[in-house]
């Protein structure tokens, strides 16, 4: 079912609506939402997250996951000027633009995200670009229904060259939270091809894994199956559906990567959000058609019979022949020690 970015709703088929009817307290109803930043204007953004969130609420949703970095946008086609050896003046300006869209955590955007969770009493699960200093971050922030920020997830590894302009996230921002919804932790965009951070998160205990993303591909499904089978876990993956008119036009901004300018309809990025449960049935999604929420009752029992199956970090395990070590500390470029005396 795809909905019109004016009349954004819920994908909720009736097997989903007549299970969540059976299955009392151990059920989460959760929505994945698929929509479009507002480039480069991040107060607007977060007024639209608002509506969102609220439509959402309104569908009885306890918890709501955003795509990977909704507010300060995902740069489609942008190469920021960058040359092998040089960098231009428009590409400079273009990140000067996207640095002043990004949010400091903590921040005033923070503050009202955080707001919004307890407003709509819901569990939200939302993309942003950090900004610390100078340097940029891929990261999620993680808000419980009373309204208290949580924590965050930097990226660790950027893709290709949103290594320009994304740093590296650390070991420090991996978390996992014990809330009364479940287990819940989020993995962003092609980490979740790494089998090392996927481990960590099983170990951790996850059992509502979000996977935000800007992977449109059909292979993004396979990943997300995956995932949901090898951690015994709910997996909900949520994209942003854009069209070339959502970001500014040319000369101000430009597509690389295209022969000719894509046309105002063009999708850009056409979603491809999806909810999975541990058995790896699609519950909700994919939708590749426009802007939507898409809502799906999970029964927590699942997790308990796909782990008798197989516990990846548990009785599948083999820790004297495969083991993993997680560096958590922060990792500090400049370090100060000083001598008293």
């Amino acid at each position: 079912m795809a909905l019109s970015p004016a009349s954004v709703g819920p994908v909720i088929s009736e097997v989903e609506m007549n299970a969540g009817a059976d299955q009392g307290a151990t059920t989460v109803r959760a929505t994945v939402v698929q929509a479009c930043s507002v480039f480069y204007d991040t107060p607007a953004t977060l007024d639209k997250a608002e509506k969102l969130i609220a439509e959402a609420a309104g569908y009885g949703s306890q918890l709501v996951l955003f795509p990977e970095v909704f507010v300060g946008g995902y740069p489609h086609g942008s190469t920021f000027g960058l040359t092998i050896g040089s960098r231009s003046a428009k590409g400079k300006e273009d990140f000067w633009k996207y640095h002043a869209a990004a949010i400091d955590v903590p921040g005033p955007e923070v503050s009202r995200l955080a707001a919004l969770a307890g407003k709509y009493n819901v569990f939200l699960v939302i993309g942003v670009v950090e900004r610390a200093g100078y340097t940029l971050y891929n990261t999620v922030l993680s808000f419980d229904s009373l309204g208290k920020y949580l924590g965050k997830h930097r990226k660790l590894m950027p893709t290709a060259l949103e290594r320009v302009f994304w740093g590296c996230g650390d070991g420090s921002t991996i978390p996992v939270y014990d809330t009364p919804l479940g287990k819940i932790g989020a993995v962003i965009c092609w980490e979740n091809r790494m089998p090392l951070i996927r481990t960590a998160m099983y170990a951790k205990g996850v059992e509502i894994y979000c996977a935000p993303t800007a992977d449109a591909l059909p292979s993004w499904q396979s990943s997300m199956t995956h995932i949901a089978l090898e951690g015994g876990c709910f997996v909900l993956t949520a994209n942003q559906f854009c069209r070339r008119k959502d970001f500014p036009p040319p000369p101000e901004y430009t597509f690389g990567g295209h022969e000719e300018e894509p046309s105002p309809e063009t999708a850009v990025c056409p979603g491809g959000s999806a909810i999975i449960s541990p058995s790896g049935t699609v519950l909700a999604g994919p939708n590749y058609e426009g802007e939507a929420l898409l809502t799906a009752d999970l029964d927590l029992g699942e997790i308990v019979r796909a782990k008798f199956d197989f516990d990846v970090v548990g009785h599948y395990a083999r820790p004297e022949v495969l083991s993993l070590t997680v560096k958590t500390e922060p990792k500090h470029a400049v370090s100060f020690t000083s001598t008293v005396g």
